[in-house]
């Protein structure tokens, strides 16, 4: 159909996916960062823009960025979760032109060719684009071109519009570093003195391909359009629903539940063919009088398994209105992840099912997000040993790794009355009168000296373990270059 047009390709690269996605869902104020472990340590993946203000840039180390900004905050990586934002963010693109493509992990790209007249023309389409996605709290940036390669090098350094048959003109400003070449071959350019891919391109290209190869000269092609590269848009994904229409209305829950038992098994059979798992299902029940009610179910946890998915939907289904009947379910899986075939086991581990089912009941009542875990962190520091992942979207860790004994609760530091540096054998603490029965220390720990915390700007301190006679377990420190006591924590 669109025999002799010249291609126009949209490239729209998200440089801040990461964190909008989450800040969309939880709006802060102030830097934040998402962070993701790398030669071991938590280095910083992604900044917000007041971050980036603040000096902060993707590639730091965690400890690196608190020094340089003590009120960061920050959330680890999940790239599943980033991934679905993702493959969303392609189906809405479509509204736009029939072939969607996404582009490595943060970006799409569009084959608008025969489109843009829809819409009154590029600058049009691109005006709604912007305005759609503004609207929406993501950052993005585009570039069109007639080559993938063109609209890729625009969006990501000169965002803009490249004419039609001005590819080369609006390409030979920008670095070499645009056509998507290796990080190691941009720094050969460089040190050879060809910054622009316009300088690259007046080089003969014989010695373009003694010294570098073909991957070059493949980039420059592609971008100039003298090789093609083609746009591959993702296949629809297979639809996992199944549904039942009833002869007679039903209205009563139990009705609905039984329903469900035969919804089920069909549903779980055709993700176990394609060895996925639902981590999220919508019951839709259509009334006789035309109106939906739907039930909501997200899982801790990618399930197939029908005997578990049944009974976490009773606290839903006891929700609907029936009205004056319900004449149709329709069950749908409406995220799916992977969920590879398990093998039985003579002796099976140790389930986790209890504890996933009991997260998807409480989960479904105050938000998945809001049931989180304690997971370790790269410091000694008790308050920074530790960070918050929400349940659903992290793993237990068995790696915790304590010196000494830790409380089960930490509060900001609590000062007492008392003198010297032994523990002191009576003492008030909110507004008990309390005896030492036993101590145990001390356990010293510095202030890490690369952050400026204000909250250990008293320097070292020496940790006690004190059981008291009044029964209360305290953890209790004393700071020797400025002589005093405080209460940190308090165990089980």
């Amino acid at each position: 159909m669109f025999a002799g047009m010249k291609k126009r390709i949209i490239s729209l690269w998200f440089p801040r996916l990461h964190s909008d996605r989450i800040l969309r869902r939880q709006p802060m104020t102030g830097p934040f960062a998402v962070t993701a472990h790398a030669q071991n340590t938590d280095r910083l993946l992604c900044v917000n823009q007041e971050a980036q203000s603040a000096g902060l840039e993707r590639g730091m180390s965690l400890s690196d960025a608190h020094a340089l900004c003590p009120s960061l905050r920050s959330e680890p990586h999940h790239p599943q979760a980033d991934q679905y934002f993702l493959s969303g963010l392609s189906r809405w693109a479509r509204r736009y032109c029939p072939w969607v493509a996404q582009d490595g992990g943060d970006g799409l790209l569009m084959d608008i060719t025969g489109s843009a007249h829809l819409f009154g023309g590029e600058e049009a389409m691109l005006n709604d684009l912007g305005h759609r996605l503004g609207h929406a709290r993501l950052n993005a940036r585009w570039g069109v071109a007639d080559t993938r390669g063109a609209a890729w090098a625009l969006a990501h350094y000169r965002p803009g519009i490249a004419a039609m048959g001005e590819t080369e003109r609006a390409l030979n400003s920008l670095p070499v570093a645009a056509l998507r070449i290796a990080p190691q071959e941009d720094v050969t350019l460089q040190r050879l003195g060809v910054k622009t891919i316009g300088q690259l391109t007046k080089l003969p290209r014989a010695t373009l391909g003694q010294r570098f190869g073909a991957s070059v000269l493949m980039r420059l092609d592609q971008a100039l359009g003298t090789h093609g590269e083609t746009i591959s848009p993702e296949a629809e994904a297979p639809v996992y629903a199944t549904r039942l229409t009833f002869p007679e209305p039903i209205g009563l829950s139990s009705d609905v539940m039984a329903a469900l038992e035969r919804l089920l098994p069909a549903l779980c059979a055709k993700l176990r063919d394609h060895q996925m798992g639902a981590r999220t299902m919508l019951l839709i029940c259509r009334r006789v009088d035309g109106q939906d009610q739907q039930v909501e179910l997200r899982l801790a946890r990618p399930l197939r398994d029908a005997a578990r998915i049944q009974p976490l939907f009773e606290r839903g289904v006891g929700t609907i209105d029936a009205g004056f009947g319900i004449d149709q379910l329709r069950l749908v899986a409406t995220q799916v992840e992977h969920l590879a075939v398990e093998q039985i086991a003579h002796h099976a581990p140790q389930s986790q099912d209890g504890l996933h089912d009991l997260i998807t009941r409480l989960g479904n009542r105050i938000g998945l997000d809001n049931i989180q875990r304690f997971l370790p962190a790269d410091s000694h520091i008790p308050e920074r040993s530790f960070k918050i992942a929400a349940a659903a979207w992290s793993e237990p860790s068995g790696t915790w790794v304590s010196p000494a004994p830790r409380p089960i609760r930490i509060f900001p530091p609590e000062g007492i009355a008392a003198t010297g540096n032994a523990p002191p054998k009576r003492f008030r603490w909110r507004r008990q009168s309390l005896a030492t029965a036993r101590a145990t220390g001390p356990e010293r720990i510095a202030p890490e000296w690369w952050l400026m915390d204000e909250n250990w700007r008293s320097g070292m301190r020496d940790y006690w373990r004190i059981e008291t006679q009044q029964g209360r377990r305290l953890w209790m420190f004393y700071t020797p270059q400025n002589p005093g006591w405080f209460v940190h924590g308090e165990f089980a």
